[in-house]
């Protein structure tokens, strides 16, 4: 089980992009890329989910297969990939970023999710709990990133969310707080890669 070592250090600053990785591609490095550069992370956790209560177990690999996937886009260094929610025995968000909390009481964490989820965020367990817990940082995808920031979460804590010029101060930054990045959107997706592989 890869469980990343240096959240003890003062002030690290790490950011989580969780998900199901099934398999991982090209734009969750692109994710991964940007947040980095922008918050000027020292890691980012590619958190490989043991299951993900809103997605059908049908047509998910196994965790060991999504998490090589993973590993594969990973440098090992300053971007990780992990299973460490199945170490934590979490499968929900506020759990474990709680967990995470605890662990790594030094740490400065960033939540990264896509504008998608931003937008279906009162679907997850507890999702006003998830927005006080960690900043966040937003990233714009296709056809979604209007209707995020029309959303709920978006009008509730419109008032929380900071410049993009921020990003720096994001992973410091009292909870709730969020930033939406303007970068370019990258259309890659799982479920397509998945439909290339099974029609070759």
């Amino acid at each position: 089980m890869t469980i990343p070592r240096y959240g003890h250090r003062y002030g690290i600053r790490i950011g989580l992009l969780g998900g199901s990785f099934n398999p991982a591609h090209e734009g969750h490095l692109h994710v991964a890329r940007q947040a980095c550069a922008h918050l000027r992370l020292h890691q980012l956790w590619l958190m490989v989910s043991p299951g993900n209560p809103l997605k059908p177990a049908a047509g998910m690999a196994p965790l060991a297969e999504r998490l090589a996937s993973a590993r594969k886009i990973a440098d090992g260094r300053r971007i990780i990939a992990t299973a460490i929610e199945a170490h934590l025995g979490t499968r929900y968000t506020a759990d474990t970023m709680r967990a995470l909390l605890r662990r790594f009481p030094r740490a400065r964490f960033v939540w990264l999710m896509g504008a998608d989820n931003l937008r279906q965020l009162p679907r997850w367990d507890r999702w006003i709990r998830i927005m006080h817990a960690m900043p966040m940082l937003v990233l714009p995808r296709p056809g979604a990133t209007r209707a995020a920031l029309a959303s709920k979460p978006a009008r509730r804590y419109g008032k929380y969310r900071l410049p993009a010029r921020a990003g720096l101060c994001l992973a410091a930054a009292e909870s709730p707080a969020w930033i939406l990045l303007p970068v370019q959107e990258n259309s890659a997706s799982a479920t397509e890669l998945r439909r290339k592989i099974l029609t070759v």
